[in-house]
């Protein structure tokens, strides 16, 4: 079974490297079509109309998003503990092991890039979705899982191939708050590729899609998710995946959810070394095409005129043979379901943002409350930090959220090829998520102006008067940006489904029109692209009308076209060009501010401002309570008696350094517990590594004597020895394939084994005690490795240096250290 495990693995790096070459000849043809079009369409202009609301430029400079404490599921020993979370503005969330870890600026111990996860909050749903993950094996709802939630309130993090995470929480009130907050982190993670690339966006995608097609997958994706080599990492999983299962599957032994466990670790082993090769490959591919395009820009100017000539001759060519064809399934196939597809889109979108309105509208009102109510400058810069970062509270725009998630294609999915809406959902909900900054935004400047102009008087007069402005502008442009989604909406649905039905007999006579294009310019005349537009052109009359007559009839309070504010506000985009305003320091107390820390990078507001999502404030508990500090009882984790005493004993020694342990003391339920709080523990390090092949995670007896700090001397009657990782401090910042490829040969072979012992073990053994250490999970959650998200290594009381990369993320992987701890015992002590 190893061995054929191994040539699987050796398969995995070869299918990678396949699937890498076809997308980079396509990714190079489409690079080069991409630029002619972005530099014709800088040659010739146009556009849409011009949006009435400004925009920020970056409107999370300097911010954290949300941090707080919750409960983590560490898979290596089956236990819950608690973990201090940060996720900052790149949405990329941090645990660590402390609030004084991550203040002392020590690594997270896990960092997870949520691109392409699911956050759930109920083991239902997880049941539902791991079932699907190998065939034959499939629990019954309410049976156990093979984790069990310390308290009802979970959080999980499901990815079709990565591993997954597990979390709870204390109460349904933080577990509303850390959804939304989990839920942000997937939306933005998703949304990787920047609009802003005008070249290198459309090349990508149009290369992925192209490459799908040749995979006879023409509709929507819903794995077109975070960054390139995300998104490729995904495009070599979405067919590999089904094959592993199909040759691991049935090979996999032990209990269902040993199998569906071991399963999860080989899945993640695999997509990690698929991630580490598409990043590789892709950052090459877009270095070797960037170095042409300064080349490839001249020869465009040049012969511009040519090109576009060239072009639309071939177009008239294609036209004609396509065209006949293409009306005949647009009016038998098409045209019956545009509106019915454009209501169920238009319903739930069109809530969506009246509820973005309604948000603001609300919070203006509270604004003017407060110059009612005689609040002064200090209040107002108060409440006006909070409206600056409104449109990235996941918590406040949940509701806006929540109305289009209820968008529902039933009946037309299986019709057009689409997977599920989710791609429409977040598309919508990153629209939603724009429209309200470029209103607060845009309250804000008109605000500042009118203060600046007439000062303080009449606030509250201001205040409405630059509401109603945003307000009308908000509505316009909200109509504008909603008509081009529907748009884009149904392209995205259609096109797909007209060219499956029109490739067939059309693609075997495109070769036959490269003729037509000379030599010269070749790179940026693709038949195939051009056949395309054709039939993009056939269905944008059809779709340009449904919308435009839904303007008409002005539903969902949609404008019509010809309706357009020009000039109404001449000088509000000068506007646009200066620094947003800084409310903390303009009106706030500046000696309260200077008091929380003073100013952080980005502006000069207190470190408590600017946090955009407050912590959880519960009532009745006496300690400032940051979302899930207190550890549940005992009673409410369901772990056997010797699993319990066990982590008591450990949590005994984890966070003696930390001056403000976040853990309350728990009451000594057992001689083992009063054992492990009576009992200093003292860590050493081995000498020499060839300790390392002796040792393993568990205790064994010994016998001898140390001198503790005390100067007493006491007995010590165990040694436990734990395995774990500690980032190496050197400049390399990749593993090398040879590495990468050991450490997954390690964890199938770990992965078998463990298969091979829950066979033997008794039914009762294999649900208490913990499993042997993942051999997969020997490095950090990166996007380019191997993760742990237990490195109990770092010492809290030495600060240690940072190498991590740009991004916040360490990335680097290490081979694992070992520590030993003796736990001494008093001659009185309990035997």
């Amino acid at each position: 079974g190893g061995d054929r495990m191994f040539l699987q693995l050796q398969d995995c790096k070869s299918r990678t490297r396949d699937v890498m070459k076809e997308f980079s000849d396509v990714y190079e043809q489409q690079y080069a079509v991409a630029l002619f079009n972005s530099v014709r369409f800088e040659i010739e202009g146009g556009g849409g109309t011009q949006s009435q609301l400004l925009h920020r430029k970056d409107p999370l400079a300097g911010r954290l998003i949300f941090s707080g404490s919750l409960f983590q599921y560490l898979e290596e020993n089956r236990k819950w503990r608690n973990r201090f979370v940060s996720v900052p503005n790149s949405y990329t969330i941090n645990l660590y092991e402390s609030k004084t870890a991550h203040e002392r600026g020590l690594h997270p111990k896990v960092t997870i890039n949520c691109a392409g996860y699911k956050a759930l909050t109920s083991m239902e749903e997880y049941i539902e979705l791991i079932n699907t993950s190998l065939p034959g094996i499939k629990a019954k709802m309410g049976s156990n899982p093979f984790i069990k939630c310390a308290t009802q309130f979970p959080l999980i993090l499901w990815h079709p191939y990565a591993r997954h995470h597990y979390f709870c929480v204390m109460t349904e009130k933080e577990q509303k708050k850390w959804h939304a907050v989990l839920q942000d982190c997937v939306r933005h993670s998703n949304n990787g590729l920047s609009e802003d690339c005008t070249v290198q966006t459309p090349a990508f995608t149009d290369a992925v899609r192209r490459h799908r097609q040749a995979e006879g997958h023409y509709g929507t994706w819903d794995m077109m998710c975070g960054a390139p080599p995300q998104i490729l990492a995904n495009l070599v999983m979405e067919t590999l995946h089904p094959d592993l299962r199909n040759v691991i599957g049935p090979r996999l032994k032990g209990k269902m959810q040993q199998r569906q466990r071991n399963w999860m670790l080989i899945s993640d082993a695999v997509y990690r070394q698929v991630l580490s090769q598409t990043t590789a490959r892709y950052d090459a591919l877009a270095e070797a095409c960037e170095a042409q395009r300064a080349s490839l820009d001249a020869r465009l100017r040049t012969d511009m005129d040519q090109i576009i000539t060239s072009k639309e001759h071939v177009s008239g060519k294609i036209r004609a043979l396509v065209l006949p064809k293409a009306e005949q399934l647009l009016r038998n196939n098409v045209q019956p379901y545009i509106s019915s597809i454009l209501e169920a889109l238009m319903e739930p979108t069109s809530r969506g943002f009246s509820e973005v309105r309604e948000v603001f509208f609300r919070e203006m009102v509270e604004i003017s409350k407060n110059s009612l109510n005689g609040g002064g400058k200090d209040k107002l810069g108060d409440l006006m930090e909070r409206l600056s970062m409104l449109a990235f509270h996941p918590v406040k725009m949940q509701s806006c959220y929540e109305k289009v998630e209820q968008l529902n294609l039933e009946g037309l999915q299986q019709r057009f090829d689409v997977s599920s809406p989710s791609v429409f959902i977040s598309r919508a909900q990153i629209l939603m998520r724009e429209q309200m900054d470029n209103s607060v935004y845009t309250f804000e400047q008109l605000l500042h102006q009118s203060l600046e102009a007439q000062g303080e008087n009449d606030m509250c007069k201001t205040i409405q008067r630059c509401q109603d402005r945003v307000l009308k502008k908000y509505d316009y442009d909200s109509s504008t940006v909603r008509k081009k989604f529907f748009r884009e909406a149904l392209l995205q649905i259609i096109i797909p489904y007209m060219l499956q039905q029109l490739s067939p007999s059309c693609s075997p006579e495109l070769p036959r029109f490269k003729e037509l294009i000379f030599e010269d310019f070749s790179r940026f005349l693709l038949v195939e692209n051009i056949f395309e537009e054709v039939v993009l052109q056939s269905v944008t009359k059809d779709i340009m009308m449904a919308v435009k007559e839904a303007a008409v009839q002005r539903r969902h309070n949609l404008y019509r076209d010809s309706i357009v504010l020009t000039n109404s506000d001449p000088n509000l985009h000068l506007l646009g060009e200066t620094p947003p305003v800084d409310w903390a320091t303009k009106f706030g107390d500046d000696e309260r501010e200077g008091s929380l820390g003073g100013g952080i990078e980005g502006g000069g507001s207190g470190r408590r401002r600017r946090q955009v999502v407050s912590m959880i404030q519960l009532d009745g508990l006496p300690l400032a309570y940051e979302s899930c500090l207190e550890v549940p009882g005992v009673d409410l984790i369901p772990e056997e008696d010797a699993e319990v005493s066990e982590e008591k004993r450990e949590d005994g020694g984890e966070d003696r350094e930390d001056p403000e342990p976040l853990e309350s003391p728990k009451s000594p339920d057992s001689v083992n517990e009063i054992r492990g709080l009576i009992n200093p523990i003292v860590e050493v390090e081995p000498e020499s590594e060839e300790e390392e092949s002796d040792t393993t995670n568990g205790t064994e007896p010994t016998a001898g004597f140390i001198i503790l700090e005390d100067g007493l001397q006491e007995q010590v009657t165990h040694v436990t020895t734990k395995v774990e990782d500690i980032p190496r401090k050197s400049p390399q910042d990749k593993m090398s394939p040879q590495t990468m490829l050991q450490q997954l040969e390690v964890a199938i072979k770990n992965a078998i084994e463990e298969t091979e012992i829950a066979v033997q073990e008794d039914e009762s053994d294999s649900e208490s005690s913990p499993p042997p250490p993942l051999a997969t999970d020997s490095g950090r959650h990166d996007d380019s490795g191997f993760q742990s998200p237990t490195n109990e290594k770092l010492e809290e009381g030495v600060a240690q240096p940072i190498t991590n990369g740009l991004g916040g993320e360490d990335k680097i992987i290490d081979p694992v250290e070992v520590e030993v701890i003796l736990r001494p015992k008093t001659e009185t002590g309990d035997r």
